[in-house]
């Protein structure tokens, strides 16, 4: 694997899914969630180094990659993050990490959100990355958030409507919601396009969407009394929509009682844009005295 030397590949059968992921090193368990339109290979440029001192796995979530893509059902509940969330519980515990640390990016931060809030036993440290929580930022939407974030409008829409415009513009539609420039490395944007040219990913990713426009609101809602207890870090792109159009530590310290985090030098993709930046505030945080 050439994006993760080092590292073995597997396949995990949950009760939901079959989650491909890459595991490599030793150490603590570290559970890192890609988002979207993306795989585990968003990882490629901290994994390997992470896995000096940690048990490093990077997952495909459900929809995604090279992991399972069921047909969505009608009220989306095998998308919600409660579904996908349970379905690294799993994973982990399958592997032997009956504890573990957690980040998430973009989709894989808002899985990361609803697997510490149901399996909190497990999860020692969460650190999200480019997002505040999802009530909040639906809840806070106006124009100019609806204008820079449109695919949360446009992939909510009732299938197969979205499905059906983005099947044959793969390519185009990935470079579009990732930014054209140096920051990816070709192959893993090789890696985001394959991913994406199945129909069943499009069909997944578009269920994950409406997911969490239904009953990820209500699972949300009906936790907003119940801070999250364990230590939270929130690291976001100065350059990105969420650093200007909201609160990351405002917006967390709503969900959680230990908070911190710092805006980084880059847009969106911190982990692609801003690795030295990235990995240097997650060893702080990872390794800091519990």
């Amino acid at each position: 694997m050439a994006l993760f030397p080092g590292f073995e590949r597997k396949r995990v059968r949950t009760s939901g899914a079959t989650i491909n992921l890459v595991t490599g090193g030793e150490g603590p368990p570290l559970l890192l969630l890609h988002g979207y339109p993306e795989t585990h290979a968003m990882w490629h440029k901290l994994a390997p180094d992470l896995a000096r001192d940690y048990t490093v796995v990077c997952p495909d979530l459900r929809g995604y990659g090279d992991s399972s893509k069921p047909k969505g059902l009608p009220d989306h509940s095998n998308y919600s993050k409660r579904a996908m969330a349970q379905d690294m519980a799993e994973v982990m515990q399958k592997l032997g990490h009956r504890r573990f640390q957690l980040v998430g990016h973009d989709r894989g931060a808002r899985v990361a959100h609803r697997l510490a809030r149901d399996h909190g036993s497990r999860v020692s440290t969460l650190t999200v990355l480019d997002i505040s929580p999802t009530l909040k930022m639906y809840e806070s939407t106006d124009m100019a958030f609806a204008t820079a974030y449109y695919h949360w409008f446009f992939l909510i829409q009732k299938p197969p409507l979205p499905e059906r415009l983005l099947a044959g513009h793969v390519p185009g539609y990935v470079l579009g919601r990732l930014g054209r420039g140096t920051r990816f490395a070709p192959a893993a944007m090789r890696e985001y396009e394959r991913a994406f040219r199945d129909p069943r990913c499009i069909h997944a990713t578009c269920e994950d969407y409406r997911a969490a426009a239904t009953i990820d609101l209500v699972h949300d809602r009906k936790d907003l009394k119940k801070k999250l207890r364990l230590p939270v870090l929130v690291l976001w792109g100065k350059r990105g929509v969420v650093g200007r159009m909201f609160d990351p530590l405002r917006d967390w310290r709503e969900v959680a009682t230990d908070v911190s985090g710092r805006a980084l030098p880059c847009g969106h993709f911190l982990p692609e844009e801003a690795p030295r930046e990235t990995l240097r505030e997650l060893r702080r945080f990872l390794r800091r005295p519990r």
